[in-house]
């Protein structure tokens, strides 16, 4: 059987389970995603929306339709940012979700970053130390 990963809001209104592992992991640098989250960039797991279930609060959840396709679901009591979907088109059946918002440890295989050419300016990432010989 697979782990269920559980997750909730910042105040706990809402939790919810994912039934699968997170796939297409991703650090987002794109303007709404570091304003959505008031961070350098927002990092998100995708699951088929059947694989995601509001265990509480589900009447807390509020969305805004950032743009003419993309939707955005967070807590309105802490306004946390839990998930985002494609009204239409190729992964409409799809949600992410926010990782932040994980209860349960999450270790990706593959994770990539994205929309760097919209990377925050007075961010610095994380770079490595120097291998020593």
């Amino acid at each position: 059987m697979t782990q269920a990963y559980q997750g909730s809001c910042l105040c706990a209104a809402v939790s919810y389970e994912l039934l699968t592992p997170p796939k297409a992991v991703s650090h987002c640098h794109c303007s709404q995603c570091r304003k959505g989250h008031g961070a350098a960039f927002a990092s998100y797991g995708s699951v088929p929306r059947s694989m995601l279930r509001i265990l509480r609060g589900a009447s807390s959840i509020k969305a805004f339709a950032s743009s003419p396709t993309v939707v955005r679901e967070f807590c309105a009591a802490c306004g946390s940012s839990l998930f985002w979907s494609r009204s239409r088109g190729e992964f409409a059946g799809w949600v992410s979700i926010a990782l932040g918002t994980l209860d349960t440890p999450f270790l990706p295989t593959k994770q990539k970053h994205v929309h760097l050419d919209c990377a925050a300016p007075w961010h610095a990432p994380y770079a490595p130390a120097p291998q020593l010989d």
